[in-house]
């Protein structure tokens, strides 16, 4: 069994990052620490511990802001809670299971470890850094406790997993393509520059990354929604839009696939008509 890891650093425009990476039988995830103005923004994974521990020991910050619970941003947290004996801060309704051992499928320990408990306290809506004021956005559809994080001072936004990738083919179980795109519009409406992606890292024009991301997936809302007036069922609606197989739909049994966008379209169509 190999197990490829590797990690990179760096800095943009005044925000340190160190980026993991792993890679198996085909399928290749990545995840982000940023670093800026006294504040760690997530924690990376503990199967990258090798590589986010020393990022964390050399780090100089006085608070830890995590994104969402899932084990990929919060990995590391029981090590830096440990060692740095500073305060955590992670939306409150995710703070009981995260002093838990985190149960989630055996292929998600293989990529991202076992995330051990930790001890956080519940996020405010706004925080202060060492030059900066903050405003902490909520953002569910990928995890029903997702926050993005504003520094209102440099216009840098830390998105987390709301973007990931411009055109989204596949997506968890859980995830809700509608709420998703009402946290686009959220974050939208804020004044920002520059864009932090958890995943995809700096992002290049950013405030028109994400414009685009929220057209696309209106426009994907607005197909499922089409087909299905039409008649057609949910598994040809996502083959017709959805043609390509990706590896980690077989790799996670279908935990992350396709027809998760279709389904959740019209779960929340269902919803509104009853």
């Amino acid at each position: 069994m190999l197990v490829k890891k590797k990690a990179s650093a760096g800095k943009k425009n005044g925000v340190s990052y160190l980026n993991g990476q792993i890679k198996f039988q085909g399928v290749s995830l990545n995840v982000y620490s940023y670093l800026t103005d006294g504040v760690l923004i997530d924690t990376g994974a503990q199967s990258l511990h090798k590589f986010f521990e020393p990022f964390i020991d050399e780090a100089d910050f006085d608070q830890i802001m995590i994104t969402h619970f899932h084990e990929d941003h919060s990995g590391c947290a029981t090590y830096a809670e440990k060692t740095k004996k500073l305060p955590i801060y992670l939306n409150k309704t995710s703070i009981p299971s995260c002093e838990k051992r985190a149960d989630y499928p055996l292929y998600r320990k293989l990529f991202w470890g076992n995330r051990k408990p930790f001890r956080a306290q519940a996020m405010p809506d706004s925080f202060s850094s060492r030059k900066a004021l903050w405003d902490v956005i909520d953002t569910p559809g990928h995890a029903f406790d997702h926050k993005a994080f504003l520094n209102r001072e440099t216009g840098q936004l830390f998105t987390g997993d709301l973007f990931v990738s411009e055109k989204t083919k596949v997506v968890l179980a859980e995830e809700s393509i509608p709420e998703i795109i009402r946290s686009l519009e959220r974050v939208l409406a804020y004044d920002f520059e520059d864009v932090f992606c958890s995943h995809a890292g700096y992002l290049e024009n950013g405030r028109a990354a994400l414009q685009r991301k929220r057209n696309y997936l209106l426009a994907i809302q607005d197909e499922v929604l089409t087909l299905d007036i039409e008649g057609h069922p949910a598994d040809a609606i996502c083959q017709k839009l959805f043609p390509k197989k990706y590896p980690i739909v077989k790799f996670s049994r279908g935990e992350w696939d396709s027809r998760h966008i279709v389904t959740s379209i019209l779960e929340e169509c269902s919803t509104r008509t009853r």
